[in-house]
């Protein structure tokens, strides 16, 4: 089912006046695709996903599936959680200790008949690998089990959408990456559309089709992974996501259209946007997007280093005092206070107005 929001608004009673917690947010979520949200800690992930699943009344906007409004703050309506038919999964799992798993499945599923409600939980645990711990206690299973029952207990009611708020969080990293691997290809085979709410943006890249970017309670890009990490839309995304810095720079123009003087080198912007003036700015400079090179004329000085396994992630000073970042691979071990050849190798340049200047 396809969702949209518009203009949603979300606040919540502070003292004798109230305290913004959503603003004015929109997006259109494709029936059968994953949207992540992903942000800092009180920017509103979780305030606007209970909004959607109907635990939060809208103080402006509006919410649809399909075209059908579930909320409408202009005109007071609120359809109740229940009747949403929208599946969630949180990051306690929230398991009845005295079920077995398939119980726990089948919690939702009273109104099916018995043979129709044992072959549909037998279906979905199928679907999940956990076939072979249908009756056994949740206690019994890893975490990664625990959040797979959670999962399918969610998906069994066959949910229109399923909202999963910090799923992994609890979970150590390397079965983190694998879980939200699985759960991706489930979601995709099973039809489902989803809603992602996460801290890791490693994560957001994994799951979503759609990353959306949350600050102060508003969202500041709503895109694919690839547009969100090289197409950053405001500074703060640019700043969010990924690792790297802003350094100073100057957009000129000339006969084949705009270079961008750097620190590092003179770089043509291919694509500027259309708001973006001649004159200073600021660039930013991903560690991806510097490049080890013995062979540059342009030198930087090792100020910090942190050992990645296959790859350092370099802290560099360059001599005219600004600060960047490279990933290097690890064979290439620097000391601290060495200095060492750098040069830019940047397929999207971005730019952005001084702060001083917004």
């Amino acid at each position: 089912m396809q969702l949209q929001l518009d203009g949603v608004d979300v606040r919540y009673a502070r003292g004798r006046g109230e305290r913004g917690a959503v603003d004015q947010v929109s997006l259109d979520l494709p029936a059968g695709r994953i949207g992540v949200l992903v942000g800092p800690s009180g920017c509103g992930k979780t305030s606007l996903l209970r909004a959607i699943a109907g635990l939060e009344r809208l103080a402006g906007g509006s919410i649809a599936m399909e075209g059908h409004l579930l909320a409408d703050a202009r005109e007071g309506l609120h359809v109740a959680a229940e009747q949403r038919r929208i599946g969630m999964v949180f990051q306690d799992y929230a398991l009845f200790p005295h079920l077995s798993v398939a119980d726990n499945v089948a919690y939702g599923l009273h109104h099916m008949p018995r043979a129709q409600r044992a072959e549909r939980v037998r279906r979905v645990l199928d679907l999940l690998g956990l076939a072979d711990a249908a009756a056994r206690a949740p206690h019994r299973l890893s975490g990664g089990q625990q959040q797979r029952v959670s999962l399918a207990r969610s998906l069994a009611p066959s949910p229109r959408l399923l909202l999963l708020d910090e799923p992994f969080s609890s979970l150590d990293p390397d079965l983190r990456e694998r879980l939200a691997q699985d759960v991706r290809s489930i979601l995709r085979e099973h039809g489902t559309t989803a809603l992602v709410v996460t801290h890791d943006q490693f994560e957001a890249f994994a799951l979503g089709d759609s990353v959306g970017v949350m600050n102060h309670g508003r969202l500041e890009q709503w895109a694919d992974s690839y547009t969100v990490y090289h197409r950053p839309a405001t500074r703060f995304v640019a700043g969010f996501i990924g690792q790297g810095v802003f350094a100073p720079a100057r957009i000129v123009s000339n006969g084949d259209g705009r270079l961008v003087q750097t620190p590092l080198s003179t770089l043509h912007q291919a694509v500027a946007p259309p708001d973006d003036p001649e004159g200073s700015c600021e660039v930013l400079l991903r560690a991806d997007d510097v490049v080890h090179d013995d062979q540059s004329p342009v030198k930087a000085r090792v100020e910090r280093k942190i050992f990645r396994g296959a790859e350092f992630l370099y802290t560099l000073r360059l001599g005219s005092g600004e600060q960047v970042l490279a990933l290097v691979p690890s064979h290439h071990d620097h000391a601290v206070g060495e200095w060492i050849g750098i040069r830019p190798d940047i397929g999207h340049v971005v730019t952005f107005a001084h702060p001083a200047q917004t």
